[in-house]
């Protein structure tokens, strides 16, 4: 297991290119199997999780090849139906199978997700779904079994908006006899990009992007080609990093029109925009202005960057607040935040974070993904050295964030950790 030994205190400058979005990816792996053939996805990040949904897709029966930032996908012998528990608890976004499964094989028998645990994350949803859809749905051992002959058109509204159920219904009823309608459906731009991809390859999705999603199903869909969009959270952790430096960074290939609601807030904490012919320049000279976060689905503020501009406001002028609406155990990183220095205050699921004039660098440890961003970015910004352990959760989700980092000037090195028993 490695861990990350940072020494603050560097001004970041240089150019960084953000990767092909993990949240587009890992739909769109689950989607070729909606389909006969070779699949090709362009811009695939380097991660641990689309790593493990290759395995995942292997145990089914397809065949993956991957170079550089492409990966085929042969789903030709892909006949396998199951997704077992060793797979699906290291990483949730497994639960994506499912739909496409029952909709293509006619039976799925799915282990409940696990992933990271910033909460309780039902699949509820999915599973009232696909049962609208005619599915029959049992839950036995830890285990989600669903069938049906040929699912079929239905009207669907959600009770809650969730981003991989709405991923999953729409994949399902894209091969369901006669028209869905799906309401109250996530907005997120990661599923406007699965419906841009499935189309082309044949379906008939109208509205993604749009709380009211209408699928027409068809018969059988062609392979997939398609282009990721990019990660439009690994942009604004390297925003942050921009501003929680004092540096100034050029980021190639952020996607910016999705990122309204963040870019906002940046700049009202003072972070300067300037976009260019070789990206969006980001730089800050002096602290953060305290600011308001309130976490919601898209267009809102993404729950994602909100460890990340905690770390932010670490450093602030003043007093900021934070209200996380989306999962209830997403501010475990305050109490590592607090052994750097930070003066965060929780109640229930608000933080307020007091401004302190410096971080001191202190070993801490990651307990989900975007908390160990959270942490590399207080550890940039910190007097001394900062020890992260357990960043496999950073590699999870971000494609080799610390040479990226070291590239634009941070002192970062990955070393091992010895294992438990070892010296």
């Amino acid at each position: 297991m490695d861990k990350l030994v940072i020494e603050g205190g560097n001004p970041l400058v240089g150019r960084v290119k953000v990767a092909g979005a993990k949240n587009a990816t890992l739909p769109l792996m689950c989607a070729t199997l909606l389909t006969r053939g070779r699949c090709h996805l362009k811009n695939v990040p380097d991660l641990r999780d689309v790593r493990t949904m290759g395995r995942l897709l292997t145990m089914l029966g397809a065949r993956t090849e991957s170079r550089g930032d492409e990966l085929w996908i042969d789903t030709s012998a892909a006949e396998g139906v199951e997704a077992p528990y060793d797979l699906v608890k290291t990483m949730r976004a497994s639960v994506l199978c499912l739909g496409p499964l029952v909709a293509k094989a006619g039976q799925a028998r799915v282990s409940l997700p696990g992933g990271c645990a910033i909460g309780e994350r039902p699949v509820d949803q999915h599973l009232k779904g696909l049962a609208a859809l005619g599915a029959k749905i049992e839950l036995a051992g830890g285990y989600v079994l669903a069938s049906a002959k040929r699912l079929k058109g239905a009207e669907i509204t959600m009770d809650l908006v969730t981003v991989t159920g709405t991923e999953n219904l729409i994949m399902a009823a894209t091969l369901a006899k006669g028209r869905t309608v799906l309401r109250n459906a996530a907005r997120e731009p990661e599923v406007v990009d699965l419906a841009r991809a499935l189309n082309a390859a044949g379906a008939r999705i109208q509205g993604a992007g749009t709380a009211t999603v209408i699928i027409d199903g068809v018969d059988e869909l062609a392979p997939l080609e398609h282009t990721v969009m990019p990660d439009r959270i690994e942009a604004g952790t390297y925003m942050v990093a921009a501003g929680i430096t004092r540096g100034e960074l050029t980021i190639a290939d952020a996607p910016v029109e999705h990122m309204t609601a963040v870019i906002a807030k940046l700049k009202e904490a003072g972070l300067r925009f300037q976009p260019t012919p070789k990206g969006l320049v980001v730089s800050a000279r002096r602290a953060p202005k305290p600011v308001t976060i309130i976490t919601g689905p898209y267009p809102g503020f993404p729950t994602d960057m909100q460890a990340q501009l905690m770390a932010l406001m670490a450093l602030s002028t003043g007093s900021a607040v934070f209200q996380e609406t989306i999962f209830e155990n997403r501010l475990m990183h305050t109490s590592e935040l607090r052994r750097l220095g930070a003066n965060i205050e929780v109640t229930g699921s608000t933080a307020v974070v007091k401004g302190a004039r410096k971080l001191t660098g202190a070993p801490v440890m990651a307990t989900d993904l975007r908390a160990s961003a959270c942490l590399v970015l207080a550890a940039l910004a910190a007097e001394g050295t900062t020890e992260i352990s357990r960043v496999y959760h950073l590699d999870r989700g971000y494609e080799r964030i610390d040479q990226k980092l070291v590239a634009a000037g941070a002192s970062i090195r990955r070393v091992a950790e010895p294992g438990p028993g070892k010296a």
